[in-house]
């Protein structure tokens, strides 16, 4: 052994008697001679392959000339300075022993405030020396640890990304060689760390992102707080490897950091927020940590859940299928920091950031699912939560969120979620938003089973129903929701809803009549037959089982009802989808129209019913008749109703009134629901106010009384007496000049209905004054300047010449010069000639037979 050193030592002077003149030239103030001297120092030395302890021998003796190299002006000479230190380091046997030179050297050129080292190249392969500094001389670097700590404070923000990664790098390996020394000066890296974590390369992120995990794993703890945001927000990153390390980083917390138990609750959300990421091998990999971490715990707490052992291993029933349950571990861990992690959850759903609060709606339901029924615990916080977050506009916010609920359903027993919720129902927190709770509850009620939700029905029912619920509010997203929280009580509990059928009757019923969507009215409605189905019924059966009740429930407010009264618009929805079943409870409903009929009650209501009326008249044997009852109530009925509505009054919504009465009466005529008789005997009151309406103002009023009057003439015109039928056409001779075609039109059709009603009883010798005043007014209008109302009147002379020919004839002859075609008058002429012949021929064959 003595002889091999002895040789070592033989070829080590050797080697540095040939170096004495290369060592001598790096003093030289020509650059060249120090660059072509450091070059052949490090050929003759690390290039030339020489033995270790040889090189640790040179290293030695020529460490102190190199260091001071690396503050020569040549870059080239800083550069091969650097190359060969680095490879005397990875070489010699004892590296450490030039610790006490190398690294104050290194701790004055790179670990001042200005880095001395301008070239970016340089500063990467002197952090790179340092790293390898740090692998092979490990524990020895202790003494050191100010000088290192101070380089990298610098290097992990320095300009150049290769730095900052190998910086990052060198911490970590650090970190590990020496951590009973380095906790204590570990928190002055979190600042640099902290400024680079958002560097613009992925790469750099991640690397700064282990070196956090290295320094907070072997730091004093202290400065958890502080890298927690900046984690959070890398969960964010677009890049899957900076959102992979962060779960790498805080698995490995949870599982190796001496202080863990204190950090649960913060580092906990971290990891469970990338169980739901979407990268599946980030999934798998925050899903493996967490298992171990379950697991870890449950070892070492063995003893402090033996007792939960055997019952908390046994899923709860109705558990979410297609979820695997967390181990006993996990969920443990959940539900002992749970109390911790809500108002964390409460406060990150509120932040401005859209993926901040997706990730948080997304975590909610990972958490739940492991507190299982322990979330009954925490219900009122996260009740607020979930309502806050039903009113963000980002959708998936809201959906995630839903999730959350529905789990709630499935755990929390429901006599105590629907105590809180329900009183939220009727009482919501937000009015600018108070469907919120409705959504929720309506989330809540889909994740309840039906054997746990079936006992509660009436209870729920009757809190929908009530009207500060379903009647209070008009907005389209409140109705939806109300809709929903009934769809899913029959989804979910289908048949049994016969017990609170007449409850969600009335509720549809409800949304349909304030809807402003039809699409949500088509849904109602739909909704109604899926009600029916349940209980093994049709929608008209449906309303058959529940119509007294539904008019009872009307009737009790009918007093106070106005154009703002929802009562009205649900009586509309009722009489039109009941169908032939509102015919069966007449004395319910006439009750019910006389009272919100009357002429001083609110003129829109009476005329939004009359509308609703007019509908149902038109069709009355499948409606109003369909068991022949309503023609007892029909004389009453227009005496009564229609009438006292039909009454002139001043004004424009007593006009309109008095259009949709017009309407109504119109639909009862034409509907076949009151007979010849009836009409007869109020003949005498209900003309004058028809022909009064000749005169209004509106043109749909105008039009609507001579359509009246037209229908009036075909069912009791030939009845009439010949003084209530010259009452009638001076009125309408007057339509003939109405400023509406349409109206004239239908005029001259009631015309020709009058002449059509003149029978053998009306003397037309007698009342030839009547007839020449009407056949004159016609004949005026058979030269009128529209070709179409010339034939129409041609048509009416030609039917009303068997009246009085003679007279007709004798007018038409005077006004044929008049015109300014004589063309119609002729026809006209030569028809009345013709019926005369036929008259003389038919008189001489009686004679003949005679």
């Amino acid at each position: 052994m003595a002889a091999m050193a002895s040789e070592d030592e033989h070829a080590a002077s050797e080697v540095l008697r040939g170096l004495h003149r290369h060592l001598n030239c790096l003093n030289e103030d020509n650059k060249a001679a120090r660059k072509r001297a450091l070059e052949l120092i490090k050929k003759e030395t690390v290039d030339k392959g020489l033995s270790s302890s040889v090189l640790q021998e040179v290293f030695s003796a020529i460490l102190k000339p190199l260091l001071k190299c690396l503050s020569d002006p040549m870059e080239r000479c800083r550069e091969t300075t650097i190359v060969t230190m680095t490879e005397f380091i990875r070489c010699v046997p004892k590296p450490e022993d030039s610790l006490p030179y190398l690294i104050p050297c290194l701790a004055q050129r790179f670990g001042e405030k200005d880095i001395l080292e301008p070239a970016e190249e340089l500063r990467l392969l002197a952090v790179e020396m340092l790293t390898l500094t740090v692998e092979v001389c490990g524990t020895h670097l202790a003494p050191y640890v100010n000088e290192i700590i101070n380089i990298l404070q610098r290097t992990i923000v320095d300009p150049f990304p290769d730095v900052k990664r190998e910086s990052c790098k060198c911490t970590v390996n650090f970190a590990k060689c020496v951590p009973e020394h380095f906790h204590m000066q570990a928190e002055s890296l979190v600042k640099p760390l902290m400024l680079t974590i958002t560097h613009l390369h992925s790469r750099v992120r991640v690397s700064t992102i282990e070196a956090t995990g290295a320094v907070i794993k072997h730091g004093s703890g202290k400065n958890v707080n502080d890298v927690l945001l900046h984690l959070a927000q890398r969960l964010f990153d677009d890049s899957p490897q900076v959102r992979k390390a962060v779960t790498a980083v805080v698995g490995d917390w949870l599982l190796n950091m001496r202080d863990r138990y204190s950090y649960f609750h913060k580092f906990i959300p971290l990891l469970l927020s990338s169980i739901t990421d979407e990268i599946p091998e980030i999934r798998l990999l925050a899903a493996d940590f967490w298992k171990q971490v379950g697991t870890q715990w449950e070892k070492e707490n063995e003893d402090d859940i033996k007792d939960k052992l055997d019952f908390l291993l046994t899923p709860p029933l109705h558990y979410p299928e297609g979820v695997e349950r967390p181990g006993l571990g996990c969920r443990e861990l959940v539900v002992r920091n749970l109390g911790r992690l809500v108002p964390a959850i409460t406060h990150d759903m509120t932040d401005w950031l859209v993926p901040t609060r997706v990730r948080t709606s997304q975590l909610l339901s990972v958490l739940l699912l492991h507190a299982e029924d322990h979330t009954t615990q925490h219900l009122q916080p996260l009740l607020a939560v979930l309502y806050r977050a039903c009113m963000d506009s980002e959708r998936d916010v809201v959906n995630n969120c839903l999730a959350a609920a529905k789990l709630i359903g499935t755990f929390v027993p429901p006599p105590v979620f629907l105590k809180l919720l329900l009183e939220h129902v009727t009482a919501p927190h937000s009015s600018s938003h108070p469907w919120a709770p409705l959504m929720v509850l309506a989330a809540v009620l889909g994740g309840c089973p039906e054997v746990q939700l079936t006992p509660h029905l009436q209870q729920i029912a009757s809190t929908l129903v009530q009207p500060d619920v379903c009647q209070e509010y008009q907005q389209v997203m409140y109705l939806e929701q109300l809709l929903a929280c009934v769809d899913v009580l029959l989804h979910q509990c289908e048949s049994e809803c016969a017990s609170v059928s007449l409850q969600l009757l009335q509720v549809l019923v409800t949304v349909q009549s304030l809807s402003t969507e039809p699409q949500l009215s088509a849904k109602a409605l739909e909704s109604a037959h899926v009600l029916s189905k349940v209980q093994d019924l049709d929608l008209t059966e449906l309303y058959r089982r529940h119509m007294g009740q539904l008019l009872d429930w009307l009737s009790v407010s009918i007093n106070t009802w106005t154009s703002y009264s929802p009562q009205r618009l649900q009586l509309q929805i009722i009489v039109m989808q009941s169908g032939p079943v509102i015919g069966e409870f007449l004395n319910q409903l006439m009750p019910l129209l006389y009272s919100c009929l009357e002429p001083n009650r609110d003129t829109e209501m009476r005329m939004s019913v009359f509308t609703t009326l007019a509908k149902l008249l038109l069709d009355a044997s499948n409606t109003l008749d369909s068991q022949g009852c309503f023609r007892d109530e029909s004389e009453t009925f227009l005496c009564n109703i229609l009438l006292p509505n039909l009454a002139w009054q001043a004004g424009r919504t007593a006009a309109a009134v008095r259009t949709a009465a017009l309407s109504c009466l119109l639909a009862l005529l034409h509907g076949g629901s009151i007979t010849p008789g009836q009409l007869l005997s109020v003949e005498e009151k209900l003309s004058p106010r028809v022909l009064s309406a000749l005169e209004e103002d509106s043109q749909m009023s105008r039009l609507l009384a001579c359509r009246s009057l037209s229908a009036m003439l075909r069912l009791i015109g030939t009845s009439l007496h010949h003084e209530a039928l010259n009452k009638i056409y001076p009125e309408l001779l007057k339509r003939l000049d109405d400023s509406s075609e349409e109206v004239r039109g239908v005029a001259l059709q009631a015309v020709g209905l009058w002449l059509s009603s003149v029978t053998k009883d009306y003397n037309p010798e007698l009342r030839a004054p009547h007839l020449q005043l009407l056949f004159q007014q016609l004949l005026l209008h058979l030269d009128d300047p529209d070709s179409s109302v010339q034939d129409q009147v041609l048509e009416i002379l030609k039917k009303g010449s068997s009246v009085h020919p003679t007279l007709l004839m004798r007018e038409a002859e005077a006004a044929r010069d008049k015109q300014r075609s004589p063309h119609h008058c002729d026809v006209l002429l030569q028809h009345i000639s013709s019926l005369s012949t036929e008259t003389d021929s038919l008189q001489g064959q009686d004679k003949h037979s005679d």
